[in-house]
């Protein structure tokens, strides 16, 4: 399950995608708009700065903007930034991975198969989707 952040971080990136490269969107118009408490959306807008992601313009005029074009915006990359790992568990994660505790053999485990598929057919979906498809809707 998406967590709010994630899921604000993608209506956040969304509406500024719909507003185009005109101008930076302001945050507190982000906020009012999307139904999102500013000062969380401040930490959300931050972070996906912090991955390269947005760009911000202080003062008058000023407000966040895409430096990437919506086209170049996976929404996989958007989870990894926000939420973390897409895989539910760490073994069979591709970014995160980690050997489970209470498994002595990866390749014994049903549930790791499972999940391993379940990853690869999650990550078919979001790689192929991008920002502008969540833009356009």
């Amino acid at each position: 399950m998406l967590s709010k952040k994630t899921k604000y971080g993608i209506k956040a990136l969304s509406y500024i995608a719909q507003k185009g490269n005109t101008s930076p969107v302001l945050i507190s118009e982000i906020a009012e708009e999307e139904n999102i408490s500013k000062k969380f959306l401040e930490a959300i807008l931050l972070q996906l700065k912090n991955n390269g992601l947005l760009g911000s313009k202080k003062g008058k005029g000023g407000g966040y903007y895409l430096i990437k074009t919506p086209q170049e915006i996976k929404v996989a990359a958007l989870i990894r930034i926000l939420e973390g790992p897409i895989a539910m568990l760490p073994c069979v994660s591709l970014n995160f991975y980690e050997k489970c505790d209470d498994c002595p053999d990866e390749t014994k485990c049903g549930l790791h198969h499972i999940m391993l598929e379940v990853r690869d057919n999650t990550l078919a979906v979001l790689e192929n989707k991008t920002l502008q498809d969540l833009a356009t809707l």
